[in-house]
């Protein structure tokens, strides 16, 4: 079945509600839709989803194997414009009070080289390109991508509320002897309204005041990586997802990625009891999250 009609098979109801639907047709509360999303969310109705959770591929840093792959542009410019473009569509199947939940790395300037071997710890960074040193930067140069990006969809309409630390107590070593080890990712709170849907109640943390149970959360979220088993070698972890499904989203709510990957945002809408609805490009990638959610975990 073509990405268009896949969509359509999904949001046809025949009467029905979306919940009877993925009751229906699902063991679990997620659907998987195989193909671009650049494509597929141009047949998503408007204002259905109550938030969008994703991280989207990382620009320069991996090889997903498809054509024309969001992350793998020659520029740095052309893969904020793609993901602009495409958040913006994602804006209309928001609902008014929706929110977009966006995590994404940063990365280095590649000094030149033009492909990059396996590590030993992680052969999935193999690639057999490496985009040239964006224009006006130096060889090691750190990019500001997340800032970049964050920027153009604040001037492309979204509101952006806020940016969040993501600190990685256990992030992997490197072997950089020129600056410190980076051990953190972005985490960007956007909404499509100036007034929006945001639980701060289900996202407490624990105070340090003995006499205070618990205090609005901050802005750093110390959540450790979590390894996967699978061939999948970009996942972010569930209780990082966990806070960004709780606070955007109702029980029975609606929660769109439109980068699934390994499938961790459905497998926290399950457990939280959301409604999902999961695009990913890579066919062997959609397998093992189609599995993973029969697994449930």
């Amino acid at each position: 079945m073509d990405e268009a009609a896949q969509v359509l098979d999904l949001f046809d109801t025949g009467g029905k509600t979306l919940d009877t639907q993925l009751a229906e047709r699902t063991t679990n509360r997620c659907e998987l839709l195989v193909g671009d999303a650049r494509q597929i969310l141009l047949q998503m109705p408007d204002g259905h989803f109550d938030c969008i959770v994703t991280s989207p591929p990382y620009w320069g840093l991996r090889d997903y194997g498809v054509p024309g792959q969001i992350g793998a542009e020659l520029t740095v410019d052309d893969y904020i414009a793609d993901l602009v473009r495409l958040f913006r569509e994602a804006r209309r199947t928001l609902a008014d009070d929706g929110t977009l939940w966006l995590n994404i790395g940063d990365s280095y300037t590649s000094g030149g080289r033009t492909w990059r071997d396996a590590d030993a710890k992680n052969k999935g960074r193999a690639m057999d390109y490496r985009a040239p040193t964006p224009e006006g930067l130096k060889p090691k140069d750190l990019i500001g991508v997340p800032w970049r990006l964050a920027f153009a969809l604040q001037a492309d309409g979204w509101y952006l509320r806020t940016d969040i630390i993501w600190n990685k107590p256990n992030c992997q070593p490197e072997s950089v002897k020129d600056r410190p080890t980076r051990a953190h990712e972005y985490v960007f709170l956007f909404s499509k309204s100036e007034k929006y849907c945001y639980d701060w109640q289900a996202i407490m943390e624990p105070a340090a005041d003995p006499n205070q149970k618990s205090k609005n959360r901050r802005t750093v979220w110390n959540v450790n990586t979590e390894p996967y088993p699978g061939s999948h070698f970009a996942v972010y972890p569930k209780a990082l997802v966990r806070i960004c499904v709780a606070a955007g989203s109702s029980k029975n709510g609606r929660v769109l990625d439109p980068f699934f990957g390994s499938g961790t945002t459905g497998v926290v809408c399950n457990e939280l009891g959301r409604d999902c609805v999961g695009i990913e490009l890579n066919a062997e990638y959609a397998e093992l999250a189609r599995e993973r959610l029969l697994r449930g975990r």
